[in-house]
């Protein structure tokens, strides 16, 4: 075996493995052209992953300063070598790229010179997704072999990167839709039906008011009621759609407004009982806090629960979140269940961003139970 090829491996492995620790396109790409950089002794590096009209959907660079990128102006088109590295699944590599036969009318004024070059092309199934371009091989007049292999062996893992990478994002912008047309039901089901009712309490009011005052001032006093279930209900949603401050507050803090604000606005007996917490993880809490915020509107809008039991609580390190409710329940086996509970994928999917694990117990008649188990962050 070739003398450079086991440290070389590793070092793409080390590439590929923190690579995959990303979860966002954006930080997967950026992870990918610094790796790139590092792995062939460029000094610069760019990855362009080109839209459909001759332009460039993302292009990230490696080693160029804020200021020098600022001045080389918006993103660079289709042109040149950069669009030549796409027309093609071979890599090019030379030692001056002005020799390129598209390179004359294409390097913008601002650009720095670079002379040496390896551009290679990111390949999945569908065909050329992206490239890598390399340019300026420090204590070496070119790029070699090794570079060459090492970048394509890259490139290769890059296409599986990114398009996981996608798909996380996918999942999260449908996870996104999922819950705002919750939200959008529960707008329509309860806030709209109590401003009706409203509407209808005012207008017989006031048709009462000459005629028979004591009436009308029964219809006014009905009117107060639904205005202060409106008001609550809207500030139960407000609530879900911008969690409170849980830098400030804490996961417990904001756990227990959101249970003192349920409280109020259903007269539920709801339990809550926050043990040791972990240290605060912004990320991993806000997840936590939506997946409790499911739960307990599943408990007490779906499954008619008159008492709910919240446990927070750390365990080894671990952070255990379990809803217990006396509702109607139901068979979490049943065949589309999930279909018609969207609120049991999304926790699920949450669950999964943050490794953790889901369980969910109930049966017909007997409650449900939910547990949430996630790492210290």
């Amino acid at each position: 075996m070739k003398e450079w090829l086991n440290p070389a491996l590793r070092a793409v492995s080390d590439a590929v493995l923190a690579v995959a620790a990303e979860l966002s396109v954006d930080e997967v790409l950026q992870r990918l052209v610094d790796s790139s950089r590092e792995l062939s002794g460029a000094r610069f590096a760019a990855l362009g992953l080109p839209d459909g009209d001759g332009g460039f959907r993302r292009f990230l660079t490696s080693g160029m300063s804020e200021s020098l990128i600022a001045s080389l102006g918006p993103l660079p088109r289709q042109h040149g070598v950069l669009g030549a590295m796409l027309d093609t699944r071979l890599p090019y590599r030379t030692r001056d790229i002005h020799d390129h036969p598209r390179f004359r009318g294409w390097w913008p004024d601002e650009h720095p010179d670079m002379r040496s070059f390896l551009g290679v092309p990111i390949v999945a199934p569908s065909g050329v997704i992206g490239a890598f371009y390399l340019t300026e091989k420090l204590g070496a007049p070119d790029f070699s072999d090794e570079d060459e292999e090492l970048i394509g062996l890259l490139a290769a893992h890059a296409a599986i990167a990114i398009a996981n990478a996608r798909l996380h994002e996918q999942t999260r912008e449908l996870s996104i839709v999922a819950e705002r047309n919750r939200l959008a039901l529960d707008l329509h089901d309860a806030v709209s039906q109590k401003l009706f009712g409203l509407v209808l309490n005012a207008e017989a009011a006031a048709t009462l008011l000459e005629r028979d005052p004591a009436a009308a001032r029964d219809r006014l006093a009905k009117l107060r009621v639904l205005a202060q279930e409106a008001l609550e209900e809207l500030r139960s949603l407000v609530f879900e759609l911008r969690p409170p401050d849980l830098e400030q507050d804490g996961l417990g803090g904001a756990l227990g407004k959101h249970v003192e604000l349920l409280r109020r606005l259903g007269q539920h007996e709801i339990e809550l009982v926050v043990e040791e917490e972990l240290p605060a993880d912004a990320a991993r809490d806000r997840e936590v806090l939506r997946v409790a915020q499911e739960a307990l509107q599943n408990a007490l809008k779906h499954a008619r629960a008159s008492r709910v039991a919240v446990r927070l609580r750390a365990d080894g390190g671990r952070l255990v979140l379990e809803i217990e409710d006396d509702g109607d329940g139901f068979d979490p086996n049943a065949g589309g269940i999930r279909s018609r509970r969207l609120g049991l994928t999304s926790m699920e999917e949450r669950a999964q961003r943050l490794g953790g694990t889901l369980e969910i117990r109930s049966a017909r008649g007997s409650g449900t139970t939910v547990r949430l188990e996630v790492g210290g962050g």
